[in-house]
């Protein structure tokens, strides 16, 4: 399966900003099962410095700075990405969820250090007694830990509504857990908080999902979405991910962006500007299969 991946950005400003420096992390990640094959940054204005890293996470991040004033600020990004037919290898078998929350808090490779790296709380993401009660009939004693993580998946899906209106990029995992509705990054720090709450490592992935328009009606261009699901930690098997939102397994139709501890340290777009004052932010991505 081949994409071809269109995602564009543009800040409208209600005065210039005079200087800004931005942080896109807007280029996906080489992975077993995926390969980015081809990706190009349009900045305009036109950037005064361009620089490129991977961050702590190994995620790679472009760095750029606009010295000239302008009053709209537009960011493409177009990406080729390769997924293979391969899906992820769940393990027939996985330990009882209380022997790997205990297990690894002892474990000193480098896969079990990097994992209980992400037991804790981040800025947005704390962990918290309500949490885990919430998660608590999914967990019952002894349960393996992919049964028990599938379980809580279906439950977020099936108590919480998808509404675009209820929340806004800096809700907090308490109050969707009062009100059941959010969207898909609301979804995704909610379970991540459920699993850090009973001590299993989380992350939080950032990237995008293709769609499919009802029968009989054509795709829409820009219909397609920036999408977050849940990465978790199993010993012997690696990260392995969910999608709270839809209830799955992610498989050909996702394609990873990036990941770290929340949304925080992922967010397409960031930031600091001089000037601006108020602005509007308009998101648009095409996600075009390539044919055979």
């Amino acid at each position: 399966m081949t994409y071809r991946i269109v995602h564009k950005t543009t800040y409208k400003y209600k005065v210039p900003v005079s200087v800004g420096n931005h942080i896109a992390c807007l280029t996906p990640r080489n992975l077993p099962h995926q390969s980015c094959t081809s990706h190009e940054l349009l900045v305009t204005p036109a950037p005064s410095g361009l620089s490129e890293r991977l961050d702590y996470f190994g995620n790679f991040v472009t760095l750029f700075t606009i010295r000239e004033p302008h009053d709209e600020l537009r960011i493409e990004a177009r990406s080729r990405v390769v997924i293979d037919d391969f899906p992820a290898v769940w393990p027939e078998h996985s330990p009882p969820w209380e022997e790997v929350a205990r297990t690894l808090r002892a474990d000193r490779s480098p896969q079990g250090l990097e994992a209980y790296e992400f037991v804790f709380e981040s800025p947005r993401v704390k962990p918290g007694a309500e949490f885990a009660e919430y998660a608590s009939p999914c967990f019952s004693a002894g349960r393996p830990l992919t049964e028990a993580l599938l379980d809580l998946t279906g439950r977020i899906y099936r108590d919480f509504r998808y509404d675009s209106k209820a929340t806004n990029v800096r809700t907090p995992p308490e109050e969707v857990l009062r009100h059941r509705r959010g969207v898909c990054q609301d979804f995704a720090h909610l379970q991540v908080a459920c699993l850090r709450s009973l001590g299993l490592p989380a992350r939080y992935v950032s990237g995008y999902l293709r769609t499919y328009p009802p029968p009989g009606r054509a795709r829409l261009v820009g219909a397609d979405a920036s999408h977050a699901w849940v990465s978790f930690y199993c010993p012997g098997a690696g990260w392995l991910d969910v999608d709270p939102t839809n209830n799955l397994v992610p498989f050909q139709s996702h394609v990873t962006l990036s990941w770290g501890r929340d949304y925080g340290d992922v967010s397409p777009v960031r930031g600091v500007i001089q000037g601006g004052r108020d602005h509007k932010v308009e998101v648009g991505v095409d996600m075009e299969m390539e044919p055979d």
